[in-house]
């Protein structure tokens, strides 16, 4: 059997507690034992992050950021080190390392940081002595050695990103499900696995609400061409490639849905129409590194319009803040805002050549009752920002609608 190198990464799920840290030790153990060199990526255990997260919000409800990436980063360094003892216990030379001791180098963007480069020459020397080599995802370290995270999901793109550095054979991410669903199997259980996927489309899911991976690790997986294969820590089954491009029957035209329910919308009433306002509303968000998604305004007739916009629930309190002074500064009316909303979409690379997609959502919507408060397209999505208490009966009929089940 000829050597590989492989990348593994095992999310929180995978590793919740000492029975499962032992089963993905387990795993790692048959797969080093069939020859392979391997580098496995651990994300923090269960819902340590979140846990963590509601630990400092009680001490302070708006820390530093610099403070909470000191904070985040210990889940990982546990996990990793837990999954170094177990190995040993199976006799497999391992060794953990954090993100810096693996020379992941970031930006200084506290909470959400980028990859500048990586330095793996510490990780191909364990590889030749044979080790084991298991890192901490989500982390880094900047020029300056202050420790960062490279945003939620984030051990995707430490994987990912360590495959296209290592020059990687195969990148697998292991969670709790089987692969990439047509939509969450937890809302709708006539959801069915897909076999095989686009990078367009899974960063399109992704960043529309699907939670199996993070959006910038399909970035990087789709600028370098890493082929990355999701599936279960639980299952010896295979799962979903996501690849560069897929065959496909004509007829395919949306092949997922999704849900993102951490997102809130703030309305600007009364906002001056003229030339330069929008600017100004959205320069103090921009400068703050706030990531502003949806945006509607409303048709002037009175010199006056309303503007709407949708921010994540993370970075909800910083962003209304922010627009209540700019929207006074400018002369504006009352800031509304909506912590009640999720996001719906409809995603599938077969809506660039076929008409009516938009027109069948929304009939399916209106058909449930649902309204509709603000649209988003794309070449290969549809979104709807819905009240929240009708989440799941959306997913649910445009499943259905779009024949998603058969």
């Amino acid at each position: 059997m000829s050597r590989k190198l492989i990348i593994q990464k095992y999310g929180g799920s995978s590793v919740a507690n000492v029975e499962r840290i032992q089963n993905v030790a387990k795993r790692v153990a048959g797969y080093k034992k069939n020859s392979h060199n391997l580098v496995v990526v651990v994300s923090a255990l269960g819902d340590t992050t979140d846990e963590l997260i509601e630990l400092a919000s009680k001490i302070n409800t708006e820390p530093s950021e610099r403070e909470m990436d000191m904070l985040l980063s210990t889940g990982e360094q546990i996990s990793v080190a837990l999954l170094a003892m177990a190995l040993h216990k199976l006799g497999i030379e391992a060794i953990s390392f954090t993100g810096a001791q693996v020379g992941i180098v970031t930006d200084s963007s506290h909470t959400r940081a980028r990859i500048i480069k990586i330095n793996a020459d510490r990780i191909r020397d364990e590889l030749k002595k044979g080790r084991v080599v298991i890192v901490a995802g989500f982390q880094g370290v900047t020029l300056t050695q202050d420790i960062t995270t490279l945003g939620r999901g984030g051990s995707d793109l430490t994987a990912v990103a360590l495959a296209k550095e290592l020059k990687a054979d195969e990148c697998e991410i292991y969670t709790d499900v089987e692969g990439i669903y047509t939509t969450d199997p937890r809302i709708e259980p006539k959801a069915k696995k897909i076999d095989a996927i686009t990078y367009d489309e899974m960063l399109e899911m992704a960043s529309l609400g699907a939670q199996v991976m993070q959006a910038r690790s399909i970035e990087v997986a789709k600028k370098f061409d890493v082929p990355i294969h999701v599936r279960s820590s639980f299952s010896p089954n295979c799962g979903t490639m996501i690849i560069k491009e897929v065959k496909r029957m004509e007829d395919v035209v949306v092949s997922g849905v999704t849900l993102n329910k951490n997102e809130a919308k703030i309305t600007i009433c009364n906002v001056p129409d003229r030339p330069g306002i929008a600017a100004k509303l959205f320069k103090g968000l921009s400068s703050s590194g706030i990531n502003v998604d949806m945006i509607v305004q409303n048709v002037s007739h009175l010199r006056s319009t309303d503007i709407s916009f949708t921010v994540s629930k993370a970075e909800f309190p910083k962003a209304l803040r922010i627009t209540r002074k700019a929207a006074k500064a400018i002369g504006a009316g009352d800031v509304l805002d909506d912590q009640d909303i999720a996001r719906v979409s409809v995603v599938g690379v077969g809506m660039k050549t076929h008409s009516g997609v938009a027109a069948k959502m929304f009939d399916a919507l209106a058909k449930d009752k649902i309204n509709i408060e603000m649209i988003s397209t794309s070449d290969i999505s549809i979104s709807c920002i819905i009240q929240k208490k009708f989440a799941e009966a959306a997913v649910k009929t445009l499943h259905s609608k779009f024949g998603l089940a058969k």
